[in-house]
């Protein structure tokens, strides 16, 4: 029989551990610091925090808007998953609208990505709400879009979306344009559905046990 740990108490304890051993959380505190080790705990690389970037109070901004019972927006199942819904307050819904039975022939009609056109179905609910974008980089381009038409502006962006096409881009606009938005965001090519699940966890898990 393999030798190896087994106690899942004692795995998570080593496991955070290492993380705040081998990672320079020096640029940090307060929840960001805490949202930066849940990202390195998601991906297990350390150096993925000299790409992290933060404006305004993301963590405060999230949570109050889920103590007025506001959604969490989330481009891709993949990212819904990745919440810790036993965490979220009571009546907080996380929604995806990308499997929406309109979304295909709305891409379509507009010559773009399922995911971007989704993001048009969040209508008014945008408002005061929580995004978390942890795969397409459309969508993020599509939100910011929209903000910029004066369209509604979430309360605070976790924007983590992956990919060799637009997603270095499309956080850089972001980090250097943040439009008086709460937002955390990855730059570079780095993120994923796990990542940005990870980001508003570390918000949720701080509540609980604050």
């Amino acid at each position: 029989m393999l030798t190896y740990l087994r106690d899942p108490a004692e795995i998570y304890r080593q496991s955070f551990l290492r993380i705040r051993q081998e990672t320079d959380l020096s640029g940090f505190e307060g929840q960001e610091e805490e949202i930066a080790v849940r990202v390195v705990h998601a991906c297990g690389m350390p150096d993925v925090v000299k790409d992290l970037r933060f404006h305004g109070d993301v963590a405060g901004a999230a949570l109050e808007a889920m103590s007025r019972r506001r959604p969490v927006f989330v481009d891709a199942e993949m990212v819904r998953a990745a919440v810790l819904h036993r965490a979220l307050p009571p009546g907080v819904t996380v929604r995806c609208s990308l499997n929406d039975d309109s979304v295909r022939d709305i891409a379509t009609n507009a010559g773009t990505t399922r995911s971007a056109a989704a993001v048009g179905l969040w209508g008014p609910d945008l408002e005061g709400s929580i995004v978390v974008i942890g795969n397409a980089p459309t969508a993020l381009f599509a939100l910011l879009d929209a903000i910029d038409a004066g369209g509604p502006r979430p309360a605070a962006i976790f924007a983590f979306p992956v990919g060799f096409v637009g997603a270095a881009e499309c956080k850089s606009e972001l980090a250097a344009n943040p439009r008086g938005l709460c937002l955390a965001t990855l730059l570079g090519r780095r993120g994923g559905s796990a990542i940005a699940g990870a980001a508003l966890n570390a918000v949720l898990v701080g509540a609980r046990d604050a």
